[in-house]
């Protein structure tokens, strides 16, 4: 990962951010999508949840030593930490394939995974505006992820009423609705990014 010690830049530090999200939530799409060398693609997003982590670190780190901030500290924070919370949670999604041995893809978990990605590059693109000052695109950007999330909630609540009507073991519903959950409550944070973002530009426009 790269560090700042001349002169912290938090929009190079959240750019990196948001795109070592994207690069998750790709092999999670990828993971839930074909369910093929299921290993190897839970390795490479644990590997980068950690360095999503060391990111959240140093985000906290470089809010503690700068005076001078492009925006509210307290945004700079909640910022930092619902990235980490998404990245958390496509690992814990990606972890409980493995930790449950699952051998057959999930109704619904493949959908809700795509538009998890879309979510994490609308929030890339957001950030890149944001730091170009362009605040009419940022909101437009925050509206097309409110969007994504109201999208997502239709495919999340489909996909469990349908796994409820066809499936009859009751291990495999739990399992395959803890994994759901989480997808879920990946979009959710990601709105909650677009709430933190829209906060941003009502404070600086």
């Amino acid at each position: 990962m790269r560090f700042f010690p001349k002169r912290p830049d938090f929009f190079e530090l959240f750019d990196t951010a948001s795109q070592n999200l994207i690069n998750a939530a790709e092999q999670l799409a990828e993971l839930f999508t074909h369910f093929d060398n299921l290993e190897q693609r839970v390795k490479a997003i644990h590997d980068l949840e950690h360095e999503g982590d060391l990111l959240t670190h140093e985000a906290i780190r470089m809010l503690n030593q700068t005076f001078l901030t492009p925006f509210d500290r307290e945004d700079i924070h909640a910022l930092a930490t619902r990235l980490d919370d998404i990245l958390d949670l496509i690992w814990a999604s990606a972890d409980r394939v493995l930790l449950f041995k699952l051998n057959e893809k999930i109704g619904g978990a493949d959908e809700l995974s795509r538009s998890l990605r879309e979510h994490t590059r609308t929030i890339h693109r957001a950030i890149k505006e944001l730091k170009n000052k362009k605040y009419s695109f940022v909101h437009d950007l925050c509206i097309e992820i409110n969007r994504l999330e109201n999208e997502a909630d239709r495919i999340f609540r489909n996909a469990i009423s349908n796994m409820f009507e066809t499936e009859t073991d009751p291990i495999k519903i739990i399992k395959w609705k803890e994994i759901l959950e989480h997808l879920e409550n990946a979009t959710d944070r990601c709105e909650d990014v677009a709430n933190i973002l829209e906060g941003i530009v009502l404070k600086n426009a």
